[in-house]
């Protein structure tokens, strides 16, 4: 009797309330989960990264970025559940950061991305295609050497504006797709730059022959004329130096800073206008130690046996002595050592007379007395004495 009563059904109002009991479940979940995955896909859209104002600057120039169409968590967050989760987590830390205003500015990534990320979308056993036909780059060559993809594409989405000092608090406000568009469109940070190369090289010992990164000599047309070297190169326009120095900047031996470039802010942020450098062909060839291959040999010109003492009437045109030389010592060239003041000091001029330590009789001519406090090698070049 008892095995029989255990083998009785339930009854129907017991069945119904386990039955809708069942249901509700199942729709809870289903709800519950169809929101939570809504949710996660919401918040893994690039859109929802500018829902926050600070986020402003990285979203704007990513949309002007040639990875527009790469969503952020695509480089931003690695494969896995677990990464998956750890960012999501990350994230309601800083909402709360965002909430009691205590994130820092400018944001920083606090990893860089790894190469993973990059070879989702793009094969380096394969990667040979470059931006220039004449320029060379391995890219197997240079993962196999330990070289990360962000060491030279670090601009390429956000045009490295955290390093540029254009995302602080109080700029926010001005960024928009315009604004985003302007930083992006300088290819010198959004594009490797063969600063980016050299100084890689330098740091690892690497060769820095010009055969290494292009195939052909890379000699402009302009520096193929017979009379280029001749001075022909010393006709160029002040704006045409920037493009010497794509090249030349490297085969100096000393560093300068002629063209050194005002702060991104001072020409987006600020809208102030810019400082620009008005750097000379002269100033040019008197820092680069490039030229004194050239400047700094004597020229035929110069091999006249009279030519110091009558050197003042042999050019009409003083500005090509200047090209290598200085009327004054006021700066320390590296190329040319000799300036006019080598051998006219400027206590020459017509108040020399006032300025000398001791008083000088009117009619006082060069003797040698003058020897007891002057050289007489350099005086002589111009005085003789009685």
């Amino acid at each position: 009797m008892e095995e029989e009563r255990n083998e009785l059904p339930a009854p129907p109002k017991f069945r119904y309330k386990l039955f809708k009991y069942a249901t509700l479940t199942v729709l809870f979940l289903a709800v519950f989960l169809g929101l939570g995955f809504t949710g996660l896909e919401a918040t893994s859209s690039s859109k929802f990264c500018a829902s926050c104002h600070e986020m402003k600057p990285q979203y704007y120039t990513w949309k002007a970025s040639s990875h527009s169409e790469v969503e952020c968590d695509s480089c931003h967050i690695q494969p896995g559940v677990k990464n998956y989760a750890k960012a999501k987590g990350e994230g309601v830390v800083e909402l709360y950061k965002k909430q009691t205003d205590t994130y820092i500015a400018p944001i920083k990534m606090p990893n860089l991305i790894p190469d993973e990320a990059c070879e989702k979308c793009h094969n380096m056993d394969r990667r040979e295609v470059t931006p220039s036909g004449d320029i060379i780059i391995p890219h197997t060559k240079h993962k196999t050497e330990g070289v990360k993809c962000v060491e030279c594409h670090s601009g390429t989405a956000h045009g490295e504006i955290s390093d540029r000092k254009v995302t602080y608090k109080s700029d926010y406000e001005k960024w928009d797709e315009k604004l985003g568009a302007a930083l992006m469109k300088d290819k010198k940070f959004t594009s490797p730059q063969m600063d980016t190369c050299m100084e890689c090289h330098q740091a690892r010992k690497a060769t820095l022959e010009c055969k290494a990164c292009h195939e052909t000599t890379m000699l402009p047309k302009t520096h193929k004329s017979a009379d280029f070297k001749a001075g022909g190169h010393g006709k160029i326009q002040p704006s045409e130096l920037k493009n010497c120095e794509k090249c030349h900047s490297y085969m100096s031996t000393e560093e300068y800073d002629l063209f050194k470039e005002d702060p991104s802010y001072t020409k987006f942020l600020k809208k102030d206008t810019p400082n620009t450098t008005n750097v000379t062909v002269s100033q040019y060839a008197k820092t680069n130690t490039f030229c004194k291959e050239c400047h700094g040999k004597r020229p035929e010109s110069h091999q006249i046996t009279s030519f110091m003492t009558k050197h003042g009437s042999l050019s009409k045109d003083t500005q090509k002595c200047m090209t290598c030389h200085e009327s004054r010592i006021t700066s320390n060239s590296p190329v040319t050592k000799v300036q006019c003041a080598s051998c006219h000091p400027s206590s020459h001029k017509d108040t020399w007379r006032d300025r000398h330590p001791f008083k000088v009789p009117e009619n006082q001519k060069y003797n040698k007395t003058c020897l007891k406090c002057h050289v007489e090698k350099t005086c002589a070049k111009c005085h003789k004495t009685k």
